[in-house]
């Protein structure tokens, strides 16, 4: 079994050099965990690597990726853009090529940084240590543009670091927008994924909207931008800075990304409201459903997220307001939100996130369908309904189950 200094040596004595490049410098400048490792070996070709390290399990098809030990090692190399889109590359490798320039390929400095694994030195050649001291995002070399999905690769590194963005970088993202629709609707996916894990989302959705390219895959959002709303309710601003203090809320109350997907997209009916309504929003919480789904089809969510997002938009109004409904309302919203994937407390954190002025916990405990809900269920259950209706089946059993929750809600 080699270690990584024993496979650097072995590479060193056939005339080579082995770096550890990418994300992992970056993570270990920023004191980060290092979920995995990539090397980069100059002063090989194909032939000698497998020469050399016979016991390499090669992968990938347009150019060779060796896995020892579980560690990725790939050749240096150059790249030219070949057609449209992001997997439109013709690679090359050569024994020639720097670490200078297989790092002039990569997107963004902070990821262009480079370390002999020997002799523990740095290669920076475009400054990423120091925008990484500065906590800004810029584009390595005018080879950004030729992969879009770098823009929403720079979009989610700005919420996950919470870095901004080189104006100069902004305005290639934006010379992408045309070829964005090239993307695969997974790779989107993934990148809105990570963005939402991320301690502010909103950065995101934020990036995208100063590069102008929300309207390809985020219609829905672009379209809350102007949508003015009640300004003694929400004094914020309109449905966009609405739903992006929301999202950023979700982010501080729960790790769940079908939660913070729910809390992100609560609103989207407000962005489909007729101008001459405004600032009022009726019927935004039905709209929305039907905008989830929309969104869910273009990038390829879960269905399990399309579900939470739908229940979020229909029921969080009246969840909102439920001390002020009847007992049979209520029911209907215990009932409907516990069976959906969402959940009451799902919805709770939706509601607490939605409604949050100042104080987000203060709110969330101040939010009581969820408990009350529980204990209606609870108490009033299919065996409480057999026990004193012994001879009631199908329909009339699931009618009775709800008016007994309905005189449970009543008499507490």
């Amino acid at each position: 079994m080699l270690d990584i200094l024993q496979i650097a040596n072995k590479i060193k004595n056939e005339g080579g050099t082995l770096y550890l490049v990418g994300g992992a410098i970056r993570n270990k400048l920023l004191n980060i965990p290092i979920t995995d490792e990539d090397y980069c070996v100059t002063g090989f070709s194909k032939e000698k690597f497998q020469k050399v390290f016979p016991e390499a399990k090669i992968q990938g098809k347009d150019f060779p990726v060796f896995i020892i030990e579980n560690k990725e090692f790939a050749l240096a190399r150059k790249e030219r853009k070949s057609g449209v889109g992001h997997k439109a590359f013709e690679f090359f490798t050569d024994e020639n090529i720097t670490i200078e320039e297989d790092l002039a390929r990569r997107d963004l400095t902070i990821n262009s940084i480079a370390q002999n694994v020997l002799t523990k030195e740095l290669i920076d050649p475009f400054g990423g240590v120091q925008d990484i001291k500065d906590k800004i995002l810029r584009n390595t070399t005018n080879a950004f543009k030729e992969d879009p999905l770098r823009v929403y690769r720079t979009a989610r590194f700005a919420a996950t670091l919470e870095f901004t963005v080189d104006s100069a970088t902004t305005k290639l993202m934006n010379s992408l927008k045309n070829e964005l629709n090239t993307l695969s609707k997974e790779r989107v996916f993934v990148e809105l994924k990570k963005a939402l894990a991320s301690n502010k989302p909103s950065i995101f959705f934020e990036t995208l909207k100063n590069a102008e390219v929300l309207e390809i895959h985020f219609e829905e959002i672009l379209n809350l931008i102007g949508k003015i709303q009640p300004e003694k309710y929400h004094p914020e601003g309109d449905s966009y800075n609405h739903t992006m203090i929301v999202v950023d809320n979700s982010a501080k109350l729960t790790n769940n990304l079908e939660i913070r997907f729910s809390a992100l997209v609560h609103d989207l009916g407000k962005g489909t409201t007729p101008k001459k309504i405004l600032p009022h929003h009726y019927a935004h919480d039905l709209r929305g459903v039907e905008l989830v789904q929309k969104m869910g089809n273009r990038i390829a969510l879960p269905n399990s997220w399309v579900k939470c997002g739908k229940t979020a938009c229909k029921w969080h109004m009246k969840a909102g307001i439920f001390e002020q409904m009847t007992p049979s309302k209520k029911v209907d919203l215990i009932e409907n939100v516990s069976a959906s994937i969402l959940g009451l407390e799902g919805l709770k954190i939706v509601v607490a996130c939605d409604k949050a002025r100042n104080n987000l916990q203060e709110t969330l405990n101040s939010i009581t369908f969820e408990k009350i809900g529980k204990q209606c269920l609870s108490n009033i259950n299919g065996e409480y309904i057999r026990q004193k209706y012994p001879n009631i089946s199908g329909e009339e059993f699931g009618k009775k189950l709800h008016e007994e929750r309905v005189k449970w809600l009543k008499s507490n």
